[in-house]
């Protein structure tokens, strides 16, 4: 049988200009990221999604590799390049190395949507209508995919952007990929609706619009249902944010000016009754810093307790050797330790170690000899409260942080975007702690080094924040939730398992010739 795909009205003359169309594919690719922070043009993306359609679906399927890869490429040059400052300003490499060091990242994520585009070819050489079908279940197991595979990158989500959105309401209900669904739903049911207006349908493009178009009214009333109930009274909280350079972080002779910076600041506030420090606040591993966490104790109101990032080091039943882990640790009227799980490649472990230490700075930055923590960690406890703590990069994955959010009360990330600079990547970082707060229906408190500093309730909208890049203390209140979202009974898997049965049922079945 032929592989070509069938014609249909919406064949346009741009779409076999290969320069054309690859322009068009990059730049849908590049308003994903103006739906993100700190743009937020959240419409912008089922506009995205319909212009990739228009070059994509009457595709050869050997074209749609190249188009996916286009595609990512447009995402992640725009979304992602912070990781530039990283490379560049904090791992010593020269300006022409680390752009293609940047270069080769964004290239091998986009890699992600040209496999997903070949995939998709692969299951609808011919059928236009089925590959429209497909099509959401094809994003979404790619995004699902980029998110674990080589330790993942969950980052530039399209549902992301509904922390201020009409899709927001899903939120406790789907999770982030439900979001994404929809909003690839959307965009293939508008083009649909118009092929069918084209082919004279009008009653059936008037039912595939209306059936899209719904969800966008219901899921703002569903943003005001309470899926867990608030604690009746309201805890103190204070957050400091030291602002402590990227170049002296790790330097020796500066160690003890920070711990200094970081006791001096919180005098004031030792009465408070949840206290935060951002991630490695205390930057000597938890071993050598007795003297320090005793201080603390000692100067902590008796119903008080200080949460602070700081490196642990000893011995580790889960490797059966001394190891490294990137921690942190509740003093006082709390307790606990937990060691972070999810670590950043480059940044917190050298994939290949032996191979590439050396080579480069970029290599050899500072603390990258982190191991990840155990599974099944004990969450942090405060005042006869549980707290689901994440590091850093941990408040990415979605699934990660709701399954460990179960049964407790409150979220709370530390962080140190310091390696991104004043670059969009931590003002990203922050509304997908937003999210995760929305998925969960619980107060997120989020302690930085240097921005940004806040406190994001049940909602995912921020009731208190400080400026980047400065030295400040960050006060308010937070309430304890109790009680689970149905996200954080099933997580993802009801949108993965709908994708799974629309490739099955959807996908071609090629008939052998006899």
């Amino acid at each position: 049988m032929s592989h070509e795909p069938e014609h249909h009205p919406l064949n346009f003359p741009f779409t076999t200009r290969k320069w054309l169309s690859a322009a068009i594919l990059m730049i849908a690719g590049a308003l994903q990221t103006l739906t993100l922070s700190p743009f937020y043009l959240w419409w912008l993306g089922p506009l995205s999604v319909f212009m990739i359609l228009l070059i994509t679906v009457n595709q050869a399927p050997e074209k749609l590799f190249r188009s996916g890869w286009l595609v990512g490429l447009g995402l992640f040059a725009s979304g992602a390049s912070w990781i530039y400052v990283s490379i560049s300003e904090h791992g010593n490499t020269s300006i022409p190395l680390a752009i293609a060091l940047m270069v080769v990242f964004i290239a091998g994520l986009a890699l992600f949507h040209g496999l997903a585009f070949w995939f998709w070819g692969k299951l609808t050489k011919s059928s236009a209508p089925r590959r429209l079908l497909l099509f959401p279940a094809i994003w979404i197991l790619s995004d699902w995919l980029r998110g674990w595979l080589l330790t993942g990158f969950p980052w530039l989500y399209l549902g992301t952007a509904h922390t201020d959105g009409p899709l927001g309401g899903l939120a406790p209900i789907t999770g982030v990929h439900g979001i994404t669904f929809w909003i690839t739903t959307t965009a293939v049911a508008i083009y649909g609706a118009w092929w069918l207006t084209q082919s004279g349908r009008k009653v059936s493009a008037s039912a595939v619009t209306v059936a899209a178009l719904l969800p966008w009214f219901i899921a703002p009333a569903l943003k005001a249902t309470d899926w867990t109930e608030l604690g009746k009274e309201p805890l103190s909280f204070a957050a400091m944010q030291g602002n402590i350079p990227q170049q002296i972080k790790w330097d020796p002779d500066f160690l003890r000016d920070q711990i200094v910076t970081y006791l001096g600041m919180t005098e004031p506030y030792w009465e408070t009754d949840l206290i935060l420090w951002p991630e490695t606040a205390i930057p000597i591993p938890q071993d050598q810093a007795g003297p320090v966490i005793e201080h603390i104790r000692e100067k902590l109101g008796e119903n008080s307790t200080l949460i602070t990032g700081i490196p642990w080091y000893g011995y580790s039943s889960q490797t059966e050797d001394y190891t490294f882990h990137n921690s942190i640790m509740a003093i006082g009227k709390g307790e606990g330790m937990y060691h972070k799980q999810k670590l950043v490649p480059f940044g917190e472990y050298v994939p290949l170690e032996g191979l590439l230490r050396g080579l480069i700075g970029f290599f050899d930055l500072p603390m990258s000899s982190f191991s990840p923590g155990p599974k099944d960690q004990s969450p942090l406890a405060s005042s006869g409260m549980n707290i689901t703590p994440y590091v850093c990069y941990e408040v990415a994955y979605p699934d990660f942080a709701a399954i460990n959010a179960r049964n407790t009360e409150l979220l709370l990330t530390i962080s140190n975007d310091g390696w991104f600079g004043d670059s969009i990547g931590p003002l990203q970082h922050l509304q997908i702690a937003r999210m995760r707060a929305l998925e969960t229906g619980r107060y997120m408190l989020r302690g930085t080094n240097n921005g940004v500093t806040a406190i994001i309730d049940h909602k995912g909208q921020i009731t208190e924040r400080i400026p980047q890049f400065q030295r400040a203390v960050l006060t308010g209140e937070f309430y304890t939730a109790t009680g689970n979202t149905p996200y954080m009974q099933t997580g993802s898997w009801p949108v993965l398992t709908l994708a799974l049965i629309l490739i099955v049922f959807v996908r071609e079945r090629v008939i052998p010739a006899n």
